[in-house]
């Protein structure tokens, strides 16, 4: 995929703003591709930004984190914006006025509008979707389906014969379930064409679409239900050992992820054809990729099952060499951005330079007193993405307020060394200044950062399982002088 002609490109200084789709404004529970996101979009344009980052945009199981999703390439239906099927006649004002709140209502009721009113070109845009996509989509429809008939539960929990793919029972599933497994199409179709929509709109204004991908899958999803053999799973196909990071800068126990670690012997000998196929969905839906937790391509830190933990764990080699040039070969203007942050050797450093990979710089982790921290606003490189704070950290207001006295005198040290007046400094516009003035082509400030919010309004916080994932923002929070503040930064630091 390559960037439209009127962005600019990659290694020019740009400037973007860290927002997920479920924060944009909404008048349901979560956000969606809606009216706000495309005003979102103008507010970008407006303010000099060329980049919109979001979180990983798949379909999350009921935590809502887009770390664990259902499957590696199908969208979030909770993004979906009733709004723009009421417009296509495929739902009435009484649909949206709250009396039916299950989306998967609505959209089983579009599909069968769809159904009745459809076009012939409608028919082939549909058909055409599902075969361009049928190496996943078919297998996740059904997953999808079956996971509804057994009340939600995981896949290795269902009787044997649905577990293990027996083919007659397969055969009777996608009959018995073909309504059901229509309608999950149609929704998939639905998320797609909106969002390249939106993205070709976002592409029109000069905005490139940043995507990200968590470098694991989760066990309860499509991948691993259709495709075991692509991952450490035992006799019975459960899991042998589980991905995390060992003990950081986030937790004192490490982080036991729970997903499947790959099997790399079983992936290398069709050619890394699975990854391909996730980066060639990513590649359509986004202009530049985020691999998270890149470092797990070089050796990535495995669990046994039983631990409670991540503490108890070893680094497991990963073949991220062969599988980078297969991914470049197949798709060479494949934009991707190296998450890089943790324990980084210097094999994955190089790993990441060979395919010049920008790497990412985090500014609340640069002030613990060493002159080498790497996170320093002067040790910063060009080949760097340079954020805040991202959605793993809390806002800078709550970071500033939550720092120990150590960490705190060295930023405001390293604020007066480079021309800041002795008064207590504005923390939270010198961070924002510091991105934007850095040398990395890439600077991004979380709109949480923008929008000059606390530690009540953080995304996530790593190591917990509840009370993440729900912020989201109104245009109320945001005033003229945050929005011309921003503008005469990024217009002053040379960024477009």
């Amino acid at each position: 995929m390559t960037l439209q002609s009127n962005l600019p490109p990659v290694n020019q200084r740009r400037a973007g703003v860290l927002l997920h789709i479920s924060s944009l404004p909404s008048a349901y529970y979560t956000g969606d591709l809606g009216a706000e996101a495309y005003k979102f979009v103008d507010f970008l344009h407006e303010i000099g930004a060329s980049v919109w980052q979001t979180l990983p945009i798949n379909m999350p199981h009921a935590d809502n984190s887009p770390y664990q999703c259902l499957s590696a390439h199908a969208g979030n239906p909770d993004f979906i914006s009733l709004e723009a099927l009421e417009a296509q006649g495929l739902l009435t004002k009484d649909d949206l006025s709250g009396l039916i709140t299950d989306k998967t209502q609505l959209l089983t009721k579009a599909f069968l509008a769809f159904s009745e009113q459809a076009t012939t070109k409608d028919c082939q845009d549909f058909m055409g979707f599902c075969d361009k996509r049928a190496d996943w989509l078919h297998d996740f429809a059904l997953f999808l389906a079956l996971r509804t008939k057994f009340n939600q539960s995981s896949w290795n929990t269902w009787p044997e014969h649905y577990k293990k793919r027996r083919i007659p029972t397969i055969r009777r599933a996608r009959e018995e379930l073909a309504q059901e497994i229509s309608v999950i199409k149609f929704t998939q179709f639905v998320f797609f064409t909106q969002w390249m929509a939106l993205k070709k709109y976002a592409n029109e204004k000069g905005v490139a679409m940043f995507g990200d991908i968590p470098i694991f899958v989760a066990f309860d999803s499509a991948d691993v239900w259709s495709q075991p053999n692509l991952f450490k799973l035992d006799a019975e196909q459960n899991m042998t050992v589980v991905a995390g990071v060992p003990p950081d800068y986030f937790s004192a126990t490490g982080q036991r992820w729970g997903n499947p670690h790959y099997n790399w012997e079983a992936m290398a000998k069709n050619k890394f054809s699975w990854w391909i196929a996730r980066m060639t969905t990513q590649s359509e839906l986004f202009d530049i990729v985020r691999i998270d937790h890149f470092r797990g391509l070089e050796a990535a830190w495995e669990i046994p099952v039983q631990e409670e933990t991540a503490i108890n764990g070893q680094w497991a080699l990963a073949p991220g060499d062969a599988l980078l040039a297969a991914i470049t070969s197949a798709l060479p203007n494949l934009d991707l951005v190296a998450e890089d942050l943790g324990i980084i050797t210097a094999e994955v450093d190089a790993l990441r330079k060979k395919y010049n990979l920008p790497g990412m710089k985090i500014l609340q982790f640069a002030f613990s007193g060493e002159a080498d921290n790497p996170y320093l606003p002067h040790n910063i490189e060009p080949d760097s993405v340079v954020y805040t704070g991202t959605h793993d950290n809390d806002t800078t207001i709550g970071w500033h307020s939550s720092m120990d006295d150590d960490q705190r005198e060295h930023l405001h040290a390293h604020l007066h060394e480079s021309g800041g007046s002795d008064q207590e400094p504005d923390i939270l516009n010198a961070l924002i200044e510091m991105a934007l003035e850095s040398k990395a082509n890439l600077a991004i400030i979380p709109m949480q950062d923008i929008l000059a919010l606390d530690t009540t309004h953080r995304m996530n916080t790593p190591g917990t399982a509840s009370g993440n994932w729900h912020w989201r923002f109104n245009w109320q929070q945001l005033t003229v002088a945050q929005t011309d503040l921003f503008r005469k930064l990024v217009a002053r630091t040379g960024r477009h």
